[in-house]
């Protein structure tokens, strides 16, 4: 049965899409987020000067939206440092085109877990460019999220961590494809009270920038994970990693022999 959020705690949360010329995914962004039971959300959209029928798209629930900005901009992060600088909210959770909330239930469900968390975070299943269901991702979600659980790889994904706003610092311009990381953990070094949220809390479409630049991704993680871990401790930890992806695919391989 499905519980509602406690009396007194209903906090504002801003939702922010970043989009670019995406026309085939981000109705279903949109209404995954309009469709929340939970009505304290403040919903910011911000496109990046879309010319294929994507604005157009938005501007169909333009009574909807709180704050909608359409510009060029110099990247996605730059894209979603305009949305942090817009919202007002006491939270804020990245949803980009092509992903979604998890259900209409699913604002509410974090916020009745418990009150005036710092972080709440969740699970996230992967779907393909055709929108089908690949399951839950690799990594999957600890049981306590902390700042040293990012040192085998991206534990939770950003459309499934909710942080509050004032610990929601701006994503950092020289990193490309992985400021994400950066951004959670330096909001994760601050945070007292870390809620894990049962189960599945976001749909998330593979196939991004980081996978299309995967080389350059990787390299850009491993300066991160340095810059917050230290140099030797994250060379070790990157074999751990191989180890650990190697014993992976030889099991998965196995299984699908």
């Amino acid at each position: 049965m499905h519980t509602r959020p406690q009396t007194g705690f209903k906090p504002v949360l801003s939702i922010i899409t970043v989009v670019y010329n995406n026309a085939k995914d981000i109705e279903r962004t949109l209404l995954s987020v309009l469709s929340q039971t939970y009505t304290n959300i403040e919903y910011i959209v911000i496109d990046g000067g879309s010319t294929d029928g994507t604005l157009q798209i938005i501007e169909s629930y333009r009574h909807r939206i709180a704050v909608l900005v359409s510009e060029k901009d110099k990247g996605i992060y730059d894209a979603m440092n305009k949305g942090l600088r817009l919202a007002g909210g006491d939270y804020v959770l990245f949803m980009n085109s092509g992903d979604e909330l998890y259900s209409p239930h699913t604002v509410e469900k974090v916020f009745s877990t418990k009150p005036n968390a710092d972080i709440y975070y969740g699970e996230t299943e992967m779907y393909s460019q055709e929108w089908k269901s690949l399951g839950r991702r690799r990594h999957k979600v600890p049981g306590q999220l902390t700042f040293q659980s990012f040192k085998y790889g991206m534990s939770v994904s950003h459309q499934a961590i909710y942080i509050r706003r004032q610990l929601a610092g701006f994503y950092n311009p020289q990193y490309k494809l992985s400021a994400d990381i950066d951004w959670i953990l330096n909001a994760l070094k601050e945070a007292r009270k870390v809620v894990r949220v049962e189960g599945y809390v976001a749909k998330y479409l593979v196939g991004g920038m980081s996978k299309k630049r995967h080389r350059e991704s990787l390299k850009e993680r491993f300066a991160i994970l340095s810059k917050h871990y230290g140099l030797l401790p994250n060379v070790f930890n990157h074999l751990v990693i191989a180890c650990r992806l190697g014993l992976y695919y030889l099991k998965h391989r196995r299984t699908n022999d």
